[in-house]
């Protein structure tokens, strides 16, 4: 007896259940447990994300239900990019008569919420599925070869594959055309009996959750459920499949789309490489021997070499010594923790606070532990990634609103009429250097009931009169629920913080995943922060002097003819294209300027940057050569570029 074996695992989002994975196979009994234990163990550790259902379903299958087929030929077509990829769908569809290729593929959107695929009359267009929602689910169906395939690493190739072999033997299927939903592949392919299972090497972007299937049917209506009974219900074994020696998935520890996708950013000029510093990060810092003016260090007030903060982290060392030997929950709890938490919550003036490895990890961590199932969480779409991960980490219904819009977040909360749920926005954004419009924010946070999130990483030490932030700079009475900061900027140190109640704070003590399971800041790094913070609080004619070159820079710039505007320490000088920015930043960085060239994802295609980050401690001179090499290089880049 052969026994069917179905995994599905899935994840509730914003009262949807939203597919996560799926595994088909047919088996010996024998064969049953390790491969139940692989298939769960692939459930659990998808790039999609956690689910929170997965059903395991085994049917016995008596041998002559069993329909053998062979596996259709492969050949593999590789693509620049996915639009050279859906060139190649195209050409593919017209070779075997189908002359409406394209309005095809503008359909294929609608498949990619789909549970099962789509089931298109290839003459009319008309959808054949009698359930759109749930689509056509091809089941039943497995290598003859199965049990050599035993792995919690899905296989794409294999088991599209069989798939596809399956489907274009069903009645009046003339061909498939697939996009896998996995956002770590980006290969898909056309299979039909004339031409075999083509792949196509590229068909949408590395990291896109985008995916779906569609089953072109030619033939008469009444014959549609004979095509469907099939598809869902007829057992089948694929026999003489071939390994793929050039597939990822087939053949651990190949890299060939790695090096692929590394040529593909190299292409549209988004490729990253670090330059090497051997000098503390001051305003001049030195590379290669060679002096440069430094632009792009979040080191706001000009510590990370101040005495005072070396010596607390060297006293630290002697006392404590490197390393904090364990997590806050298990032995790894230093009176240095404890003393820092509640100089940040008496700054900030809540009544706790709690510390995390990285800026990113308290945002992470403090978004996913509040984002619980049947909340809403708001979130502005400037936001920075951290916020963004945390968002998609929670199992929350993620709500974006435009920029900075009081008006279209309070629209979307009528919408959305949350229970519970939470409003996220950076305090000053990072890209942009612009600020939140905090006073509108949580006035309407109040008014919904919603808790109030600001990530202020690039507003403490640097916004309002003595660098308290944005409370600071607003004059607010009513603070936020949730301030989060980081150590790493004007605190020259390392690591994030969340302050709050007491409640908020040993909720996140007890949820917060990024808090839990890490091992805590080292006794050097804590004490350079609560040094730094004393400075800061001590010396808030610090900040005043950011505040004052801030202006300066933005002046000189405006004089030489650069159109920038900021109220924090990041002023963005937007260039456009991907590529001229990173021409102008190779420019200056000859002249012995350093300023970074921001480029998508980090901003949108077509909005790539250099983006200045000022520091207390450039002087008058530093800013004044800068802005003139600046502007020389943005016309020079300019020129040559229309030439």
């Amino acid at each position: 007896m052969l026994y069917s074996l179905k995994m599905r695992a899935s994840q509730s989002k914003g009262g949807q259940n939203q597919h996560i994975s799926g595994a088909e196979r047919i088996l010996n009994e024998s064969d049953l447990n390790v491969n139940v234990e692989a298939l769960i163990s692939r459930a659990l550790h998808h790039s999609k994300g956690q689910p929170d259902f997965i059903n395991v379903k085994i049917e016995a299958v008596a041998e002559n239900e069993i329909e053998y087929i062979d596996a259709l030929p492969v050949k593999t077509v590789e693509v620049k990019d996915a639009a050279a990829g859906q060139k190649v769908i195209i050409e593919l569809l017209g070779k075997i008569g189908i002359t409406n290729a394209s309005d095809i593929m503008k359909m294929f959107s609608q498949t990619y919420n789909m549970r099962g695929a789509m089931l298109l009359n290839v003459d009319t267009l008309e959808r054949l599925e009698p359930n759109p929602e749930r689509g056509i689910r091809a089941t039943f169906m497995d290598a003859a070869d199965s049990k050599s395939n035993v792995n919690d690493k899905k296989n794409h190739f294999r088991e599209a594959l069989i798939l596809a072999s399956k489907v274009v033997n069903a009645p009046n299927i003339i061909a498939e055309v697939c996009v896998s939903d996995d956002p770590n592949y980006v290969t898909g392919y056309v299979a039909a009996p004339s031409i075999g299972y083509v792949r196509i090497t590229k068909l949408k972007e590395l990291g896109s959750p985008d995916g779906g299937r569609i089953f072109l049917y030619r033939g008469s209506r009444e014959d549609v459920e004979k095509c469907i009974n099939y598809l869902e219900k007829t057992k089948v074994l694929v026999k003489n499949i071939s390994n793929l020696k050039n597939d990822p998935t087939d053949s651990e520890g190949n890299v060939d789309y790695i090096k692929a996708e590394i040529e593909n950013l190299k292409d549209k000029q988004l490729y990253r490489t670090m330059n090497t510093i051997t000098s503390p990060q001051k305003a001049h810092i030195t590379i290669d021997n060679r002096d440069f003016i430094l632009l792009a260090s979040n080191n706001y007030l000009g510590l990370i070499d101040d005495e005072r903060v070396e010596n607390a982290a060297m006293k630290a060392i002697e006392q404590y010594g490197t390393g904090s030997g364990g997590s806050r929950l298990t032995t790894g709890n230093l009176i240095l923790h404890e003393e820092l938490e509640k100089d940040l919550a008496d700054f900030k003036g809540t009544d706790s606070a709690v510390l995390f490895n990285t800026g990113y990890m308290a945002n992470v961590g403090t978004i996913s532990a509040l984002g619980v199932k049947g909340s809403v969480i708001f979130s502005d779409e400037l936001n920075h990634a951290s916020i963004i991960d945390g968002c998609r980490l929670s199992r929350a219904n993620v709500v974006v609103y435009r920029h900075n819009d009081a008006g279209d977040l309070e629209h979307k909360i009528k919408e959305t009429s949350p229970a519970n749920g939470l409003i996220v926005t950076d305090a000053v954004f990072s890209m942009d250097g612009d600020i939140a419009n905090l006073p509108e924010i949580i006035s309407i946070a109040r008014k919904y009931n919603l808790l109030m999130m600001v990530d202020e990483a690039h507003s403490t030490g640097v916004i309002g009169k003595t660098g308290h932030g944005i409370v600071e700079y607003f004059n607010l009475k009513d603070k936020p629920d949730i301030l989060m900061g980081t150590l790493s900027k004007s605190l020259a140190s390392e690591g994030g913080f969340v302050c709050g109640s007491e409640l908020l704070i040993d909720y996140l003590r007890n949820k917060a995943r990024s808090f839990i399971f890490s091992t805590s800041l080292a006794p050097a790094t804590l004490a350079a922060a609560k040094s730094a913070l004393n400075i800061l609080k001590n010396e808030p004619e610090r900040v005043t002097r950011l505040q004052d070159n801030v202006k300066y820079f933005c002046s000189e710039l405006q004089r030489q003819g650069v159109n920038v505007e900021t109220k924090s320490a990041i002023v963005p000088i937007i260039v456009g294209d991907e590529g001229r920015a990173m021409a102008i930043a190779a420019r200056l960085f000859d002249e012995g300027i350093y300023i970074s060239a921001i480029r998508y994802p980090t901003v949108a295609k077509g909005q790539a940057r250099l983006r200045a980050a000022l520091m207390a401690t450039h002087s008058k001179q530093d800013l004044s050569i800068a802005a003139q090499k600046i502007s020389l290089a943005l016309n020079y880049v300019k020129s040559e570029t229309q030439n």
